[in-house]
């Protein structure tokens, strides 16, 4: 192929919807291609690779290309997205990929597969390195669904309906947001690209820089939620809301610095809530993002989750604050605000109850002769033991509460604990990982 006749074919590539992704992703003018020419088979390979700005902050993103054979994964496409990869790895940024393809070239055999698995190690060894951000807007099978749910956070479309699935069995944006998969499902690419950039606002570089800082907004005042009411205005995305409904998790900023935020919110927290937790404050802890914990639980019911939350917590450095805000009860205070989670500070509210078992059972235990009342009224007796004995001012004098705060004084509480934090240095013993 002559040089006119390549630079007409690159001219109509840049008319595909995967490029218009790309540059749309990425601030305007900023996009610099890799391996622009690159070749596979006849064509060129399936995917639009290359590297940018995002707000001023530098990120390299892929998108595979539909409008050529389908966006297959081949030889070439793997070659491309190795190169990208390495490029993330020795500088130091985020990855998004686009992923939309129907399957891979398999008369390449065994060199497909090959060049997948190179794939996939990469993306693991980039895991807590550089953040990284699939975007589902089409199929994603096999191998490709392997390397997407591999990142950090995964965003799909509406209308990614075929699948993100290994066996191909249809598995849509719903059934991959409902069982954990997905973190957010947005109506279609435009928006999906718009909150892929908002996404990487919100995170740093890589897991040696801090996260960019952003304009201090107040809170809104006529916000129900205290979560809303204590990180700056506007500040919160949302993450895995249609997942582990016992508990929610948010990117947020408090005096223009980036937290993590986890708040429970009454109930016992189930497998998937717990789950849910623990993903996310390890992630928090892989980039040093300070977690705040909004604890108000009365347990859990399910063990193998609850130990995996409880370890999540142990074994994060970065910066802990737990707030009791209602009822932390039993294995859920340990885990989530007592020692097993390890916090540098506890706050409680005044109304705080703080108990080793559940208010009804520790009144029976621990005062009888008050509980000896109708049936009906046991509830309410109970209530107003817990508020007498078990209250946060109680945990405080013995020590499990580092102070009591007013709602109306908690931001204030944390940005100072934030402030007296920043400095936190934690030595860790010499392992390779834990096995929980």
């Amino acid at each position: 192929m002559d040089i006119e006749k390549l630079q007409a074919a690159k001219s109509e590539l840049a008319a595909t919807a995967a490029y218009q992704t790309v540059t749309a992703f990425f601030d305007e003018g900023s996009f610099c291609e890799i391996d622009a020419f690159a070749r596979s088979g006849e064509g060129f390979a399936e995917a639009v690779a290359g590297f940018g700005t995002v707000e001023g902050m530098p990120v390299y993103a892929f998108a595979q290309n539909s409008d050529v054979s389908g966006g297959a994964m081949s030889k070439a496409q793997t070659r491309k997205l190795k190169k990208l990869y390495k490029l993330a790895l020795k500088t130091g940024a985020p990855v998004v990929g686009f992923y939309d393809s129907t399957g891979g070239r398999l008369a390449q055999g065994t060199e497909l597969l090959a060049g997948c698995g190179e794939v996939l190690n990469l993306v693991s060894k980039l895991s807590g390195a550089v953040p990284q951000i699939s975007v589902v807007t089409g199929t994603c099978l096999g191998t490709n669904a392997l390397a997407a749910v591999s990142a950090d956070f995964v965003l799909m479309t509406e209308d990614a309906q075929l699948s993100l699935d290994l066996t191909g069995k249809n598995a849509g944006a719903d059934a991959n947001a409902k069982n954990g998969t997905a973190a957010l499902v947005v109506k279609d690419t435009q928006a999906a690209i718009a909150r892929a950039r908002e996404l990487v606002c919100y995170l740093p570089s890589n897991n040696l820089t801090a996260a960019p800082e952003s304009f201090e907004e107040e809170p809104k005042a006529d916000h129900n939620c205290i979560v809303s009411k204590t990180v700056d205005g506007g500040s919160k995305f949302k993450l895995a809301d249609a997942f582990g409904d016992a508990a929610r998790i948010r990117l947020a900023r408090l005096g223009g610095s980036v937290i993590g935020v986890v708040r429970t919110v009454g109930k016992q927290l189930d497998a998937a809530s717990a789950g849910k937790i623990a993903g996310f404050v390890r992630f928090c802890d892989a980039f040093s993002l300070p977690v705040i914990t909004f604890a108000d639980c009365g347990g859990f019911d399910d063990l193998k989750s609850a130990c995996k939350l409880t370890a999540a917590y142990a074994e994060a450095t970065t910066v802990k604050i737990s707030v009791v805000v209602g009822k932390a009860i039993g294995s859920a205070y340990v885990a989530l605000a007592g020692s097993g989670a390890n916090a540098d500070v506890v706050y409680a509210f005044p109304q705080a109850v703080i108990s080793p078992v559940n208010t009804e059972a520790a009144a029976f235990i621990m005062a009888p002769d008050k509980m000896k009342v109708p049936a009906n009224e046991q509830h309410a007796v109970a209530e107003q033991f817990a508020q007498e004995t078990l209250s946060a001012f109680y945990a405080a004098q013995n020590g499990f509460v580092d102070g009591i705060v007013e709602e109306t004084e908690l931001r204030s509480a944390l940005l100072a604990a934030l402030d007296m934090l920043a400095g936190k240095r934690v030595p860790t013993v010499a392992k390779k990982h834990s096995t929980i």
